[in-house]
């Protein structure tokens, strides 16, 4: 199938022909087998002076070639230079000869080249306005290569004498939309593209079913002009009506369709909208194709969306085994029904097995539920963990509703709120052999985000802020009500295109308990790859007679990095700052530093990064270097 530039071209070449009076012939003879061939024809190309084994001269001595084949290369001269003008680049991509540039070939090779790459600058020429070139190819030895150069004069350049456009007001905003007018260049690319743009304008402003038919283009070699005439036919305008759902084992019904488009019934039809409902569908990760076919509405003025899906698979098994110094050994396996409570209800079914970490749990994700971009998020779980700071066998529920951002739609604001209900049976290190305590803690969690930057996975420019604020009550023998708060901020400036200068800053608070009364699980902590990097998980803060970490009430951490791009990797030198505090409010003094510096790989989905840091001012029982791994940067 042709693409539009090149039945644009087509269309100006059989225009040049009609113009110019010259029939078209067809052979009809029969060819006779035993008819000598004709002479050829002289083609004005100047035959070099080569060695005489290379010219086929008897008795000589045949080289590299006995073949006579020379590397060569390309020349062009005299194109049309203008920004508009893509000659030379297409010709370069088209090219018989620049294909195949400073490789050996013959002389017959090149010959046969050269003259159809005549043919294609002639044609090149024709779909930017000229249409009376002049085209001089020349092969001539040089040293041990042959040069082929095209000399090219380019002729006058033609431009539109009139055009017609029927089926639109002459003076209308889609009439305005097709802008090629009269003194115009008679520019293939410039037609072409404002043919699509009329399309697109006329799908974009409620005509589903109109028609565009091809430009046809008339030259005068006389005048040196050329006059355009189309066709449109609007079809009328509609409004959206009614979706239907098609195919087999549909994921969801027509009304869930309707709920995740972006428009209504009796809106203006809009191609964008449609674009976008295709889009939204597969981003569910329940089809594997859609297709959207519109088709006359039931109510007059209207149109129907047939929507068209095939399943994708639903069920999904996961296992991961690995080890880490704060981890020990850790397996765990999953099991996922996408579509297990329809509409997109995900049930996932989980369990760990590790040195540090036991845990099995249960949790449903709703997308779309109740409106588009709405996600009912619910869990159950019990684990138990064992951590520097603390070791806890926890129960818990909870559930909440949120406006998630993704990397198909980056959205500005996004939010959650819902409950937990947790009973834990914990042991502070403090009390290390000692009594455990029994937390029957609920929380009213909730977030605020506005996200300002570019991107959501390699942000390089804009910034971010979050805050976020959990309500406690905890019993444990008494009862002790409080406030989790905690607020993030991050910055990206670009220094350069290559150079981004990122920094992040985050302050966290409890307010209306003391440190004793809050469950070891509930507390702030710091260090580690999301945190302080340099330290070990947990690290830094306050700490028990043991020299293990306790937690606090209150904590801030800064980092700053200059992210450096070298094509699809890329170098982050960084220092990060941090600390915990037994106060309701951070002292910003004592931080501990850590530096480091880090590695990007720049994949198609995302930076995949590897950061080394070290602690400045080590203390006894800190590591030297810390490393870790993730997808996307660290903040």
């Amino acid at each position: 199938m042709m693409s539009r530039f090149q039945r644009s071209v087509a269309v100006f070449a059989l225009a040049t022909a009609l113009a110019s009076g010259r029939p078209a012939t067809a052979q009809t003879a029969p060819l006779d087998p035993e008819s000598p061939l004709a002479e050829l024809p002289d083609i004005g190309v100047e035959w070099p002076d080569l060695p005489a084994e290379e010219a086929g001269e008897p008795n000589a001595t045949t080289t590299t070639a006995e073949t006579g084949e020379r590397r060569y290369s390309v020349v062009l001269t005299g194109v049309p230079a203008a920004p508009a003008n893509q000659v030379e680049a297409r010709f370069a991509e088209l090219s018989a000869l620049k294909t195949a540039d400073n490789k050996p070939a013959n002389l017959a090779q090149l010959d046969r080249r050269a003259r159809d790459d005549s043919a294609l600058l002639e044609e090149l020429l024709r779909a930017d306005g000229y249409y009376d070139p002049t085209i001089t190819p020349r092969i001539e030895a040089v040293g041990e290569q042959i040069l082929v150069t095209f000399t090219v004069d380019p002729g006058p350049l033609y431009t539109f004498d009139t055009i017609t456009v029927t089926g639109l007001d002459e003076k209308g905003a889609l009439r305005e939309t097709f802008n090629i007018a009269a003194h115009d260049a008679v520019d293939a690319d410039k037609v072409t593209r404002a043919e699509a743009t009329l399309r697109l304008k006329l799908a974009n402003e409620g005509f589903p079913f109109a028609k565009v038919d091809e430009p046809e283009v008339v030259i005068d070699h006389d005048t040196r002009t050329a006059s355009l005439s189309m066709q449109v036919d609007t079809g009328g305008k509609r409004s959206f009506g009614h979706i239907i759902s098609a195919g087999e084992k549909q994921p969801f019904d027509a009304a869930h369709i309707a709920r995740i488009a972006r428009f209504n019934s009796g809106d203006a039809y809009n191609l964008a909208d449609v674009d976008d409902l295709k889009r939204t569908i597969v981003a569910t990760g329940l089809v594997s194709s859609v297709s959207v076919e519109t088709r006359e509405g039931a109510a007059p003025g209207t149109v129907d969306m047939v929507v068209t899906t095939t399943p994708a698979p639903m069920r999904t098994v996961a296992a991961e085994a690995g080890y880490g110094t704060g981890e020990g050994f850790r397996l765990s396996a999953s099991w996922t029904h996408r579509n297990l409570l329809r509409p997109e209800g995900a049930v996932t079914f989980a369990g760990v097995v590790g040195t540090l970490e036991q845990s099995l749990s249960a949790t449903l994700r709703q997308s779309n539920w109740m409106r588009r971009d709405w996600i009912l998020n619910g869990r159950v779980a019990a684990s138990n963990v064992q951590r520097t700071a603390y070791d806890a066998r926890t129960f818990e529920i909870g559930a909440n509703i949120e406006r998630q951002t993704n990397i198909i739609w980056q959205k500005k604001w996004t939010w959650s709120a819902g409950f937990e209900l947790l009973a834990s049976d914990e042991r502070d290190v403090v009390a290390r052999g000692g009594a455990r305590r029994t937390y029957f803690i609920g929380a009213l969690p909730a977030t605020l985000t506005y996200d300002g930057s570019n991107d959501l996975l390699d942000p390089t420019r804009g910034f971010r802020l979050s805050g976020r604020i959990i309500p406690e009550t905890s019993l444990d023998g008494g009862s002790s009500t409080y406030l989790r708060s905690q607020i993030d901020g991050s910055l990206y400036v670009p220094m350069s295109d290559r150079i981004t200068l990122a920094g992040r800053a985050r302050l966290g608070s409890i307010t209306g308990a003391s440190l004793s009364s809050i469950a070891p699980s509930r507390r702030f902590y710091s260090g580690g790859g999301g945190s302080v990097r340099g330290y070990g998980y947990q690290a830094i803060g306050p700490r028990d007679a043991y020299g293990d970490p306790v937690g606090g009430r209150s904590l801030a951490e800064f980092s700053l990095e200059a992210r450096v791009r070298m094509g699809a990797f890329g170098i982050v030198p960084f220092v990060d700052a941090g600390n915990i505090y037994t106060s309701s409010t951070p002292s910003l003094d004592k931080l501990r530093l850590g530096a480091g510096i880090g590695g990007r790989y720049h994949s198609s989905f995302g930076p995949i990064r590897i950061d080394l840091g070290t602690p400045i001012k080590r203390r006894t029982g800190e590591s030297r270097i810390a490393v870790y791994v993730s997808l996307g940067q660290a903040f």
